[in-house]
Order: C-alpha cells, then structure tokens, then sequence
C-alpha cells in the first residue's frame, strides 16, 4: 500500500506478505499433489489468507484513521481500485487464456462462446458466479483466488462507511462478535479453510470479519511490541503456522492460530527491528505478493491436468514443484513491472488531472 508522505513504514510486514504469498504457492501445488491435507506438509497454507486480512487490517487503519475525517468516500474507494482492480483484471484474463488454451486439455464439453464470458466477465468485475462442478464451485472460476479479493472489497466498503467511526472500546466489541461467529464455523465446519466456494460462502466473511477487525484493533490499541527478531524470526514463526502438522483437533489449532497467533506475529512484524541490508528484499517481497497472489492459479489447472496425464513420481514433483514456484514468482515480477505499476501510475495520474 502506498503510505502517505511522513508515515512510517513497515518493511518487515511487507516481508511477511510476500512469504505468505508465496506459501499460498506452495500450498496450492501441493493440495493438488495429496488431496488429504493431514499428509501435506503445507496443509495451512490458506491460513495465510486470515494473515492477509489481519495484515490488511492494521495497515488500513495506519494509512486512513487519521485521514477519514477530512477525505472524500469517493476518493477513498476510488484509491483502493485503483491499487486492487488492475490485478484483479489481469487474474482474470490470465484464468481466461489458461482455461482455453491449456496444453494437455481443452475446455470441458458444453462451454461456449456465451458461457465462457459470462464466467471472465463475472470474474472480472468479482460477480461470485460459481457454476462449474469442474472447478469444484469456485466462487471466480477464471481465477479461484479472487474470492478473498471481494471480500477484501466488502472489508473497505464496511471501513470506509463504519468502522474507522468506531471508538476502540465498540470494535473490541465488534472483534469478541466475530470472534464468536468464527469459532462457531471453525467448529461446524471442523477446519477454517472456507470462502472460496458457494458452499462455503459466508464462512470467508467470518474469516474476514474476525481477522480485519483483529488488524483495525492491533493499531488502535497501538499493539506493537518493540523486539529484536528481525525479518528471519518473524519470518520463521509465521511459516511455523503455515506449515504445522495436523493435529486431532485440528480446527481449534487454527482457530488459536487466527484468534492469537496472527495479530500477535503482526504486532511483532510491526515492533520488530529491521537490519539494513534486508530492506530492499522485504520492500520486493512485499510489492511481488499481490500480483503472485493474483496471477499464479489458472497454471494451477495445467499442473492438475498435469498429474492426470503423465502420473509422475515424486522424484520428479520435486523438481517440477520448486521449478513452478519460482517460474510462478517471475511472472508475478513481470506482472507487476510490466503491467500492474505501469497502470496504477497512469490511472493515478489520470485521477490527479480531474
């Protein structure tokens, strides 16, 4: 996010983010390698989507608390597209050319011309429009990981409107609420790895509720614990989390996680103390997250029809695993310099014309 002059930033958040981007990656590839998460190591992953949002969370409220009063909605939500929708539209387009022309298969049987853009363009503009038992019912067909980007939106929609008026004593109300309603989907749904699909639709706006809030609560109480873990030790207490085994009552292990853990390792990111030399690579990993986040999945199709076709063996998943991840990290480097900055800088500038 891009701070207003004088502000502070958080380069080890930054950091953080494109970690947990990149075990989204990792997590992806590997669910579709062991189907039973409890034998894949990176079986947590998607809990780096609760991390996003708390992350998103704290760093909304840092960037507009103090600005709200005096700042336009109009401007607001117009400077949030600005920095979300492009890559939101290359996601698509992106899903688009992977579902039609993927090397080892073509597009299921009875999509045509009609069907196949009303599936891009309810992806496009984050229309939930989950048709295809293909794809398991994904909320964006064209582009899976865009269901946590609407809700995102429906987060700075609920900020901009209510929560920044919130005194902190009513959001800490508001965050036990949904601290509530989360554990009870964690329960019910005996894991926290809902929101992508129509079946589980409303338990990304639990995840979000809580998490959001938690982020918005960490600034407001002004929850940064000064400490010396540096990038590295924060680092690694957040892949702890994303990946830790399965346990027997698995669902209140993540739900721990996301209750605790994750605004904790937030205060932490935030207090922690930066060495000089690891600034540059937490600034890229942090500008690299958001366009990996938002263009890696229709390659996800090709590496799953992959597996059906060639069936290959572990000894070669380990190369072509790691060999993806980095090809995957590349195009979201070339997505951002070449497509995401190079638009928001003209659309900004547009803007600043008007």
């Amino acid at each position: 996010m891009q701070l207003p002059a004088g502000k502070q930033h958080f380069a080890i958040l930054d950091g953080l983010r494109g970690v947990a981007a990149i075990a989204v990656v990792i997590f992806h590839f590997m669910e579709i390698v062991y189907t039973d998460y409890s034998k894949n190591f990176a079986g947590h992953g998607f809990l780096a989507v609760d991390f996003f949002f708390c992350l998103s969370g704290f760093v909304i409220a840092y960037a507009y608390d103090d600005r709200m009063p005096q700042l336009r909605l109009r401007d607001f939500f117009r400077t949030r597209l600005i920095r979300l929708h492009p890559l939101v539209a290359l996601g698509a387009v992106l899903g688009l050319l992977t579902f039609l022309f993927d090397p080892l298969m073509g597009p299921p049987a009875g999509y045509g011309f009609g069907k196949i853009a009303m599936l891009f363009i309810t992806t496009l503009l984050l229309i939930p429009y989950p048709v295809m038992p293909e794809r398991f019912f994904n909320l964006f067909c064209m582009n899976a990981p865009a269901w946590s980007l609407w809700w995102e939106y429906i987060a700075n929609i609920f900020y901009a409107l209510i929560l920044w008026r919130l005194r902190r004593n009513l959001l800490l109300v508001v965050g036990l609420i949904a601290a509530v309603i989360l554990s009870v989907v964690a329960y019910k749904a005996g894991n926290l790895m809902g929101g992508w699909s129509k079946d589980t639709f409303w338990q990304g706006g639990a995840r979000l509720f809580y998490s959001f809030t938690a982020g918005i609560l960490v600034y407001r109480f002004r929850l940064i614990i000064p400490n010396r873990l540096g990038f590295p030790g924060v680092t690694l207490l957040l892949l702890l989390a994303l990946f830790m085994p399965y346990f027997p009552h698995n669902w209140l292990v993540e739900l721990v996680i996301v209750l605790f853990y994750f605004p904790a390792l937030v205060s932490l990111g935030a207090g922690a103390r930066l060495v000089s030399w690891l600034e540059k690579p937490c600034l890229f990993s942090g500008k690299i997250s958001y366009p990996l986040y938002m263009t890696h999945y229709g390659f996800m199709w090709i590496f799953a029809h992959y597996l059906e076709v060639y069936k290959p063996d572990m000894s070669t998943l380990a190369v072509v695993i790691p060999v993806g991840v980095i090809a995957l990290i590349t195009l979201g480097w070339m997505a951002m310099v070449g497509y995401d900055q190079p638009v928001r800088n003209c659309l900004n500038r547009i803007w600043k014309k008007r």
